[in-house]
């Protein structure tokens, strides 16, 4: 219903933002990520999210789309509702999760307060293939592989290779490939590519 609110920021707590758009205040519920990228009072933009339910009408804000795409994904898993998704995304950058969901780590969303073994079990199994990198936006993979890439790129230059070549080819390589390589696999991918 609605796609963003744009507007003057009067008001800004770690748990919810108040938006001026035509005269109109907005209460959006925010999480901690969103709190700290909240910048320009003056022209405030929150992607929203609106959760209708028996006793209300809940609009939660986002300060990118990629932070809602994984809201969205969270509240569709059996038992994780609107609050918990906003404290998983307080605790995890959307990055995170889904390198969590890829890995299946379930020690990453056990780290989340009030997640348990089953709960960040049943996540993972739920996401399992949400990730990928058609369906979400670019931006959310631009986190994932860093360890791998960057011990990859550290090899590649030990071995006499120019540092934007390696580069180049890492992240062609990276974007190429359906599942997550090995530091070793990486090298050997990318040295077919330069």
């Amino acid at each position: 219903m609605y796609d963003y609110i744009r507007g003057k920021l009067i008001e800004k707590t770690p748990t919810y933002a108040v938006i001026d758009c035509g005269g109109v205040g907005y209460i959006l519920n925010i999480s901690l990520t969103t709190f700290s990228q909240i910048s320009n009072p003056d022209n405030c933009l929150l992607y929203a999210h609106l959760a209708v339910r028996e006793d209300a009408h809940v609009l939660f804000g986002f300060a990118s789309k990629t932070e809602r795409e994984t809201f969205r994904l969270l509240i569709n898993v059996s038992g994780v509702g609107a609050g918990t998704a906003r404290m998983i995304l307080s605790s995890l950058n959307a990055s995170e999760i889904a390198e969590a969901v890829l890995t299946n780590n379930v020690n990453t969303l056990k780290n989340v307060k009030g997640i348990g073994e089953k709960t960040a079990q049943r996540i993972l199994v739920d996401l399992k293939g949400k990730f990928d990198r058609d369906s979400i936006s670019p931006e959310l993979f631009a986190g994932l592989h860093n360890t791998v890439r960057s011990e990859a790129l550290t090899a590649l230059t030990l071995l006499g290779f120019p540092k934007i070549n390696a580069e180049k080819a890492l992240d062609k390589v990276i974007k190429s490939v359906e599942q997550d390589l090995s530091v070793e696999d990486m090298i050997k991918q990318t040295l077919k590519v330069l």
